[in-house]
């Protein structure tokens, strides 16, 4: 099925210009945690969580900006799989502050923690279909669950815009095979992955290659294994350092969940183990990768000297570190884009303007040399 993706990646010069202007199942099944999405103040606020609990030129395939329908009285439902994400908490309150600088009613957009149970997340969506929502927005607590969803959303007759986590192949060809109001934004882990991968490689195999073997050894930090961006960035990271021509040696793959505290044990564990010979830590995303650094710092080691270390995300404290130093680098991954365009999605849907049924943007990848600039615009 052919994809059509924004042209997004984001140059210094690009990046300069918007500052100035992606768990375990679990068997709960608790009720479904809410919140409404509140008007945003002069500049963008997070939400209230009642639970306690930029943008780039259109270009091919892009959902183009919002019309002149009346929006204030439709409704939007939005599933996000755990509030407690980092990047998902950066994505939601974006998406929600730009929904109401597009004409929606903040009292008309809610939004729901899945808490990382797809059982918890699916009640949640038949509330939302019961309720009468006109467009719901969906990132899935396991993406393996799109085609049930699809196929209940699509029954109710509601537009569906999935985020963040991509389904499969297969069922994004269901949506262009019927013809269904179905679409997903985001970007292809694949990409994040490489660069990832060349992240490490830049450095060249002499500055790595610490115990003198010929050989990139390192560890990987996975994300959920049921999550297609945590399977990409772990294959395609790799992918690009031998792709590269060099020879890697993995000492050990692990799940971190995309968890801080469970990624430090998988490190300190692995730095116990394996000592010096751990020359590269891969985490899938930068909460994990924040987790490595504790235990790469309690280890004595030194990012920089004599280990290296990657996330994606570019959160404001691995932004930082790449700045110090601390951390060799990330992957930003462009929660305004990506929260953008499936607002514009939506939009689309409601006034009968459609869209690709593949909405994708571009991950940049983050050295010191960009590092401040990024942070800039999203502090």
């Amino acid at each position: 099925m052919k994809k059509k993706a924004i042209s997004v990646i984001l140059s210094l010069t690009m990046v300069a210009a918007m500052v100035a202007g992606c768990g375990n199942k679990t068997e709960e099944t608790s009720a479904p945690q809410e919140t409404e999405a509140e008007a945003p103040a002069e500049t963008p606020a997070e939400a209230e969580d009642t639970t306690g609990g930029e943008e780039a030129d259109a270009t091919e395939g892009e959902a183009a900006p919002a019309g002149n329908a009346d929006l204030a009285d439709k409704k939007v439902g939005v599933c996000i799989y755990q509030f407690s994400d980092n990047f998902m908490t950066l994505f939601r309150t974006e998406l929600q502050n730009y929904l109401v600088s597009l004409g929606f009613s903040a009292d008309n957009i809610t939004i729901s923690d899945g808490a990382n149970d797809q059982a918890t997340q699916t009640g949640q969506i038949d509330n939302f279909i019961t309720a009468g929502v006109d467009v719901l927005i969906i990132n899935p607590v396991n993406s393996s669950s799109a085609e049930t969803i699809t196929d209940k959303v699509v029954a109710a007759g509601i537009p569906l815009v999935y985020i963040n986590r991509e389904p499969d192949e297969d069922e994004e060809a269901r949506w262009e095979e019927n013809n269904w109001d179905v679409t997903y934004v985001g970007c292809d882990a694949r990409q994040s992955g490489t660069f990832q991968g060349e992240l490490i490689g830049d450095l060249g195999l002499e500055t790595i290659d610490k115990n003198g073997n010929g050989k990139i050894d390192y560890i990987m930090v996975e994300g959920d294994p049921e999550n297609i961006d945590a399977q990409y960035r772990t294959e395609f990271s790799v992918k690009a350092l031998t792709d590269a021509g060099f020879e890697v040696n993995c000492l050990t793959d692990q799940v971190g969940n995309w968890a801080q505290d469970q990624a430090q044990q998988i490190v300190a564990n692995a730095l116990g183990q394996y000592g010096n010979d751990v020359e590269v830590v891969f985490c899938n995303n930068d909460a994990m990768a924040l987790g490595a650094l504790q235990a790469i710092d309690a280890a004595g080691r030194k990012v920089g000297e004599d280990i290296y270390l990657v996330g994606v995300d570019a959160l404001s404290e691995a932004l930082e570190n790449v700045i110090s130093g601390t951390m060799t680098g990330t992957v930003f991954n462009d929660h305004f884009s990506q929260s953008h365009s499936a607002a514009d999605a939506a939009v689309n849907y409601l006034t009968g303007a459609g869209n690709d049924h593949y909405i994708g943007c571009d991950y940049v990848k983050v050295t010191q040399d960009n590092a401040q600039e990024i942070l800039d615009m999203v502090q």
